[in-house]
């Protein structure tokens, strides 16, 4: 069985939470986590909402695209922060990257 893959994230990198983590809001302490087996990990109000946008089909690219128009941000900006927060959530485990569909 292989391990986890690391991956490397970038502007055209599709990431998405991987099958055995779930991002959920807990009612009881009224926080979003994402859980894993054996971890919990509180992310804050900005990692949410970019995770919330981590489907597999949009790019780190069109990610920062639609934060920088819906906060009128400088989009270079935003992309850089959205990539070193990625990044160490994919270091972490917590995420990894869409793979191509076969058909």
């Amino acid at each position: 069985m292989a391990g986890p893959r690391h991956i490397s994230v970038s502007e055209p990198s599709r990431p998405v939470l991987p099958r055995h983590a779930k991002l959920r809001y807990d009612e009881t302490r009224q926080v979003w986590v994402i859980l894993a087996p054996e971890r919990v990990l509180a992310p804050d109000e900005i990692a949410v909402e970019v995770l919330q946008l981590c489907n597999g089909e949009r790019s780190v690219g069109d990610i920062s695209d639609q934060l920088a128009a819906k906060y009128a941000a400088p989009r270079e900006a935003i992309l850089t922060d959205v990539i070193a927060m990625l990044q160490d959530l994919a270091d972490k485990g917590f995420l990894t990257e869409a793979r191509e569909k076969t058909s």
